[in-house]
């Protein structure tokens, strides 16, 4: 086989465009979570506490006249639980679905308008909010429906475009932009509250969702077969790379399907990994604020941090793990199973040691970095496992394993809430450490049994097919 260079050619292309799109999927996921702290009349989130073990205020500098038109609204902690996990209702629905549907309409349909969809409705938040609490829940979930396609329908794309040897580099760019999303939109959403109103954070990153979606349907295909511009060298290449690997079956082998294994130890790994990822993603904001007093300037910025590390994280390992299959012959099940422990059990003794330093902020601030920042490695780890060991199927196989994994953004906040009601560093710490074993037993089931091979059901009537 021989490849075909990277610049400008039409697998590298969707991955970047790929890359924007995760970008505004998370843009638009995690705005809430800033705009929530200046969408709530400050007396009602919390009865600030006085007790001797919290860290004194930090002294700000910044004397810019804030920003003070938007509503207020009177929510009280748990109302705020509610509404940060509403999304999660919605997109746990759509996964499974998404897989399928994704296997029989294409990704590119079902992908750009989830992230249309999403945009849409993030442009109608507002409104919502003003109309009750009631209509703000529903349009999340709503949001939650939208984005819920998005993962397996892009998993299922990438069957067909990926070649073998460079999944971990073109999977790492696409996702990696997830996290830009986050770096980007949790200072920016801090700056626009700060200097406009909390309401053009849903304007501003809505208009863009829907600009992404004009690009997305004009220049990106299915299949290399249907892609307009390829070359015919790139299409010959990636089209021989996948020829053993695709099953030509119609039908979705469920049953042993759903006794593999190999499979479960992604599910399992998926979920643990975000558990600690969702918890940091709806709270950091909250910790920051009551426990280490940071104002929201500072604290958009500071939370964007850990994220910003993990993007780097990703996009370095996937070159990494790539690099150590095609050039040192590791096996393809070695490289999965080292990433993930790197990712999963660095992050839980980082987070766990970042619950034990008091008010030392710089401390603070870098052990949690660190332990979102190793979390990157998981990409390059268990999340691409899908397409090695059903191509054909990743889509759906992704649905499985990120309905499980959806399930710690709806239950790990609102725990995570109810153990704070106080805001005292030791409840911070328990949160931490729930997060941290769920983490380590995650890695390590996922050691045990996970599998690096084209299973034999994923393949066309079961014959048996090594690579």
């Amino acid at each position: 086989l021989v490849s075909v260079p990277a610049c400008c050619s039409a697998r590298y292309n969707l991955a970047l465009l790929a890359c924007f799109g995760f970008f505004l999927l998370y843009a638009l996921r995690v705005n809430l979570s800033v705009a929530l702290v200046d969408m709530v009349e400050p007396n009602t989130s919390l009865a600030k506490n006085v007790t001797s073990n919290v860290c004194p205020e930090h002294s700000s500098t910044t004397n810019v006249p804030r920003n003070t038109t938007g509503e207020k609204y009177s929510w009280d902690a748990d109302t705020q639980g509610w509404i940060l996990g509403s999304f999660f209702y919605g997109y746990i629905i759509t996964q499974i679905p998404g897989g399928y549907l994704a296997s029989k309409i294409g990704g590119k349909l079902l992908l750009g308008f989830g992230i249309f969809g999403t945009s849409v409705f993030t442009l109608l938040t507002p409104l919502a909010a003003n109309l009750g609490v009631g209509y703000l829940i529903a349009v999340r979930a709503l949001e939650g429906l939208g984005e819920g396609v998005t993962f397996p329908a892009m998993h299922s794309m990438w069957s067909s475009w990926a070649p073998p040897l460079e999944r971990s580099k073109l999977l790492s760019i696409s996702y990696a932009g997830a996290q830009l999303g986050t770096v980007v939109s949790l200072p920016l959403s801090g700056l626009i509250c700060y200097y406009m109103n909390w309401v053009y954070v849903f304007y501003i990153f809505g208009a863009l969702g829907v600009l992404w979606w004009f690009f997305w349907m004009c220049l990106v295909s299915d299949t290399p077969e249907t892609h307009r511009s390829i070359s015919h060298a790139e299409r010959e290449y990636i089209l021989s790379s996948l020829k053993d690997q695709l099953s030509t079956q119609k039908s979705v082998p469920w049953r042993p399907m759903l006794e593999s294994l190999p499979l479960w130890a992604i599910v399992v790994a998926h979920f643990s990994y975000n558990w600690t990822f969702y918890t940091l993603l709806t709270l950091l904001p909250t910790y920051m604020k009551e426990i280490l007093r940071f104002d929201a300037q500072e604290n958009g910025f500071l939370s964007a941090l850990p994220y910003f590390g993990c993007w780097l994280c990703i996009i370095l390992s996937g070159q990494i793990a790539d690099y150590l299959r095609e050039k040192q012959n590791f096996s393809t099940v070695c490289v999965r199973k080292c990433f993930t422990l790197i990712g999963m059990i660095g992050p839980a003794v980082f987070l766990v040691a970042a619950g034990f330093i008091g008010c030392n902020y710089a401390l603070a601030v870098a052990f949690v970095t660190i332990s979102t920042t190793l979390g990157g490695f998981c990409t390059s780890g268990y999340s691409i496992n899908h397409l090695d060991i059903a191509p054909s199927y990743a889509g759906i196989l992704l649905g499985i394993t990120n309905s499980f994994a959806t399930i710690p953004g709806m239950v790990g906040p609102v725990i995570a809430k109810n153990l704070t009601h106080d805001n005292t560093v030791g409840e911070w710490q328990m949160v931490f450490y729930i997060a941290a074993s769920i983490n380590l037993f995650g890695a390590i089931f996922f050691a045990l049994f996970a599998s690096g091979e084209v299973q034999d059901w994923a393949v066309s009537g079961y014959h048996l097919h090594r690579n």
